[in-house]
């Protein structure tokens, strides 16, 4: 019954159409994974999205952000509340040397836009599969590059659905962090400051990266991306590869056997709890073998399903 109120209520605040009552969340992750959403709500601008916030405080809602779904792990029995997914806030635009993107839009877009007039310093990002606001998030970066090195400002929104606008130095970025992280907060947009680039030799990095990517990756099935954190002084790809894991695996789910950083829903079928006892598996082998323990840079979400009675 609440959820039918809340999502009567909250059709008030955005397009109806954009409020669905238990929608199963594997349709939005890279892992093809995870069970429903007691409500699902994609605003379609920033007003909206702060409102939608404040219901959910003034009611004592739980709120999850659920980006492009590329970094996080949605558990079978889903997730109790509000999702709040900010696809349709995708809006891009270039006035000279800086690009303003909305956090639903995916980095790669946003890579290939800025390429398109010239303007190299996303060039790492252009196969990195999330959104801007997920980047943004956990200080993304690939191939030496990372968030840090190019963003001028975002705007963010608090748990409270204030909306504050934070520049560099005070999002605290670091290694796959950022006070939007520590905080709670939700980013809504950022502003890039990029530098004029010789085309040809944009266009040449972005074909390197490609192909180091597409030859290294095992993008051909679901995924969440890199699993683990770099641990000081070591790689977890190595780690992994080293205690002989890449092709073991829970159920559906796998150690990759192109890129042991990767767990693979190798069979469409898996469950994310097969995905999540992978990584627990790997964890447990790895701090075995080596006494090091791998800290996971996915995002782990939502209930197990109710233990069923034999």
């Amino acid at each position: 019954m609440m959820k039918t109120q809340w999502a009567k209520d909250l059709a008030k605040i955005v397009d109806p159409a954009n409020v669905k009552i238990d929608e199963p969340l594997n349709k939005y992750t890279m892992t093809k994974l995870g069970g429903p959403a007691d409500i699902f709500v994609m605003p379609e601008t920033e007003e909206q999205a702060s409102a939608v916030v404040k219901y959910a405080r003034a009611h004592n809602i739980p709120i999850l952000l659920l980006g492009n779904g590329s970094n996080m792990v949605v558990r079978d029995g889903g997730v109790r509340g509000i999702v709040l997914n900010f696809a349709k806030l995708d809006k891009v635009e270039v006035n000279g040397t800086e690009v303003y993107a909305q956090s639903g839009a995916l980095i790669k877009e946003v890579s290939k836009i800025a390429a398109a007039h010239t303007l190299s310093g996303l060039e790492f990002s252009c196969g990195i599969p999330g959104s801007i606001g997920g980047a943004m998030a956990m200080n993304a970066g690939a191939y030496d590059g990372e968030i840090n090195d190019v963003i001028k400002s975002c705007k963010v929104l608090t748990k409270e659905g204030d909306i504050l606008e934070l520049s560099k130095e005070e999002l605290k970025l670091g290694y796959r962090k950022s006070i939007i992280a520590d905080e709670g907060y939700y980013a809504l947009s950022s502003l890039f400051t990029l530098v004029k680039g010789a085309q040809t030799a944009i266009d040449e990095k972005i074909a390197d990266l490609t192909f180091k990517r597409e030859s290294r990756q095992p993008l051909e099935y679901p995924s969440a991306g890199s699993v683990f954190k770099r641990p000081p002084g070591h790689f977890a790809g190595k780690l992994i590869q080293d205690s002989g894991l890449q092709g073991r695996g829970v159920g559906g789910a796998e150690v990759s056997t192109k890129h042991a950083g990767f767990i693979i829903n190798k069979t469409g079928t898996a469950t994310a709890t097969d995905y999540i006892e992978t990584i627990h598996m790997v964890q447990r082998v790895v701090k075995e073998k080596f006494d090091i323990a791998l800290e996971t840079e996915v995002k782990i979400v939502g209930d197990d399903l109710p233990a069923t009675v034999k």
